[in-house]
């Protein structure tokens, strides 16, 4: 075989590694090496030297270590056999990754599970050549953009997924509204992926998440945007799920043909429209409702026979009919201010204007800041910082309405704290609760 004189990169735009076909080399080659470029010369496995940019020649005088492995005379040309490894190190920032298929997922803010999908691309630098070559290119004759992104695609997967499911839950949002928070996520993603890609001698330049998708076609999906796209509509008109509900059930009672209050009904429904959605429709739909109760009957103490509730006499006997009262109960409370009885549906007491606090369990006035219900010894329930919503489990450490962290958290640096520490193991800060 015909010893090379001449060695230059011909390798394609998007490699990164490219080993020079021909090994058989001899003292006194020319070898070419482009701006951008490092060529790294092995003998036996072992790393001889690193060229830069620029024309070296393979000799003695330039590598002194080569006549000491190759164990050649001062001077002559003598032939050996080596590799020669092009290592481009330009800033390759058009690297294109992306989930093959969904990633199951638990939105937090509605608790379904919803398929994910997610791409983008990232940048990368060859740091270091030697380190490059032996951990990573191994006896690859050549390696591109498409080998980077099928070796480390358990890497970038299992992070994005990961972050991807923290960021959920610490902010508490939806999966639908990931988007608002590309920019965290891709500096975040970067900072978890840089150090393993450096152990190859890989530097991570950038890692952009572009787009964070769901299956339109998914049925979860489907029923969720379905579910959001009602709410929204009833806030604009301005009723909630209950009213219409029962707006529903006044609608189909008065266009029942066999009710014989479906004019009245269908009369009362015009009224309510007549008078605006919102909470005034609400009052007046509830008076309508109470007062077409019409359908029950009473029975004459004299024949027995059947008597529409508002009739004074029997049509039957001509008696005139026994009004029964009945004993109205009153789901009354005691005030915790002045000792007096109220109704619960009052919202202040009667005798001494003290505000009603009702316990969340039996619903007995109670002073503020109680943390047990005097009547019956239950844990008041706290609300969340978040969402305001109760907290029934007193040992809770996370709300389940919003994933809010109910832990102690450093007034100096924000990390989370064990309730029983004073001091910040972080900065050494004494915690809130105990200044």
């Amino acid at each position: 075989m015909a010893i090379v004189d001449v060695i230059k990169y011909n390798g394609g735009p998007d490699v990164f590694a490219w080993k020079y076909p021909n090994e058989q080399l001899g003292t006194w080659t020319q070898v070419i090496v482009n701006e951008s470029q490092e060529v790294v010369l092995f003998k036996g496995g072992q790393a001889l030297d690193v060229f830069a940019a620029g024309r070296h020649t393979l000799s003695t005088a330039n590598i002194p270590i080569l006549n000491k492995i190759v164990n050649l005379p001062f001077g002559g040309r003598s032939p050996f056999a080596a590799e020669v490894w092009y290592i481009n190190k330009i800033h390759s920032l058009e690297i294109k990754w992306g989930t093959q298929s969904p990633i199951q997922l638990q939105d937090p803010k509605y608790n379904i599970f919803i398929p994910v999908r997610s791409f983008g691309q990232f940048g990368i630098q060859i740091n270091d050549s030697k380190e490059f070559l032996t951990k990573l290119v191994g006896t690859l004759p050549v390696l591109d953009k498409d080998s980077i992104v099928k070796f480390f695609r358990g890497l970038y997967l299992t992070k994005v997924k990961d972050s991807i499911s923290s960021y959920l839950i610490k902010k508490g949002i939806s999966i639908l509204e990931m988007n608002a928070y590309l920019v965290e996520l891709s500096e975040f993603l970067k900072e978890r992926i840089a150090p393993t890609m450096a152990e190859y001698g890989i530097n991570l330049l950038n890692f952009y998440v572009k787009d964070i998708n769901v299956p339109e076609d998914d049925p979860a999906v489907m029923k969720l945007k379905d579910a959001l796209s009602k709410r929204a509509e009833m806030d604009i008109v301005g009723y909630t799920f209950v009213q219409e509900r029962s707006f529903d059930t006044l609608e189909g009672a008065a266009t029942n043909p066999g009710s014989a209050q479906a004019g009245l009904m269908g009369a009362g429904i015009g009224l309510g429209m007549g008078m605006g959605v919102g909470g005034t429709m609400g009052g007046q739909m509830g008076t309508i409702a109470q007062n077409i109760n019409t359908s029950e009957m009473k029975k004459c103490q004299s024949c027995n026979a059947e008597v529409d509730m508002i009739a004074r006499f029997c049509p039957s006997c001509g008696t005139e009919i026994q009004i029964i009262e009945q004993p109205q109960q009153i789901d009354v409370t005691i005030c915790s201010e002045c000792g007096a009885d109220f109704s619960k549906n009052y919202k202040f007491c009667p005798s001494c204007s003290n505000a009603y606090n009702p316990c969340y369990f039996c619903g007995a006035d109670m002073k503020k800041d109680v943390t047990i219900c005097p009547v019956c010894e239950k844990t008041v329930p706290k609300p969340c910082p978040k969402c305001g919503i109760l907290i029934e489990n007193e040992n809770a450490k996370f709300c389940p309405e919003c994933g809010e962290s109910f832990a102690k958290k450093c007034s100096g640096c924000g990390i989370q704290i064990d309730d029983s520490h004073k001091f910040c193991p972080e900065c050494g800060i004494k915690t809130e609760e105990d200044l």
